[in-house]
């Protein structure tokens, strides 16, 4: 009997992966048309043209923030494939980086550490370059910021250092490709004053992100853009209605009503966190194929 239970969770399980992949793919087909539709004559990379391509704005994140363009360069041609990786085609996505809370475009979906992990989707490749400067002003690399920023073999290992990769290789892969294509030729030192105001700038954007990083940084599985359908009356709405539930930093178990009615501002993840319900839970009670969710729409909590 128990193997029987046993064997029917098993086929539970397969079936639920199933349909989310079969989500997924839906999803990503719709991101490649799209890609398609505002780029029909997509180009296709040589390192060299990639490097062309990019190394402006390389060096201006460079300039604003100390993080050396060659290395920039570097790890946006080995993630990426030097642009030609399908999410970077589709995504804009050259350097890896995965969906968060605090997320709010489109996510793109490809096995990585996890089956079906989320991938940013951006509006274009720029877009992905500042963001990964925003992804590397965190604690755990705040250290490479003191170094110069013609200092490229020392971010290199300081970036394995720090966990960016597993490859223990990394930091030869990085210095590598610098030097293969003269990257090193982008990085432009500078004087003691400039790093020393360059380094109060972005201590203090660190030191402001330490409390946010786990929202800022933590993958999630859906990103929250995707949780809600946005209608035109939800521009209408802009004050959300407080419910009565306890504060989240009040020891007392949180109360749970029955129902609960869809506001400006909800996300399925949300309200999940609010009732303290699990998104599944929350998709089965109330028969959703998926986590989109509409303003009025009531949202049963309890079977």
């Amino acid at each position: 009997m128990n193997y029987k239970k046993i064997a029917l969770g098993l086929m539970t399980i397969a079936f639920l992966s199933a349909c989310k992949t079969a989500k997924y793919s839906r999803n990503n087909k719709q991101i490649e048309k799209a890609a398609n539709k505002s780029n029909p004559v997509a180009k296709s990379y040589t390192t060299l043209n990639y490097i062309s391509t990019f190394k402006d704005v390389a060096i201006e994140e460079m300039n604003k923030f100390g993080i050396p363009a060659s290395i920039t360069l570097a790890q946006g041609i080995i993630e990426s494939g030097s642009g030609n990786s399908s999410l970077a085609k589709y995504a804009n996505n050259h350097f890896g980086i995965k969906c968060t809370s605090d997320w709010k475009g489109k996510g793109y979906y490809k096995d990585d550490d996890k089956a079906d992990d989320c991938f940013r989707v951006y509006k274009d490749a720029r877009e992905s370059y500042k963001d990964h400067s925003e992804f590397l002003k965190r604690k755990r690399y705040s250290f490479l910021f003191e170094l110069d920023r013609n200092d490229y073999k020392n971010w290199a290992r300081g970036l394995k250092q720090a966990g960016y990769a597993t490859n223990p290789k990394y930091p030869d892969l990085l210095i590598s490709v610098i030097d293969r294509y003269q990257l090193y030729q982008y990085d432009q030192p500078e004087s003691e004053r400039e790093k020393i105001k360059r380094e109060d700038k972005v201590f203090s954007e660190i030191n402001a992100n330490i409390p946010h990083e786990k929202k800022k940084f933590t993958p999630v599985e859906i990103p929250p853009s995707k949780q809600v359908l946005k209608t035109p009356d939800t521009l209408k709405i802009s004050v959300p209605v407080t419910e009565n539930v306890t504060n989240e930093n009040n020891v007392a178990p949180i109360y749970r009503p029955g129902s609960y009615t869809v506001k400006q501002g909800d996300t399925l993840y949300s309200i999940s966190r609010k009732f303290d319900i699990g998104i599944e839970d929350l998709k089965t009670i109330n028969n959703l194929a998926d986590t989109g969710i509409k303003i009025g729409q009531k949202l049963l909590l309890v079977k």
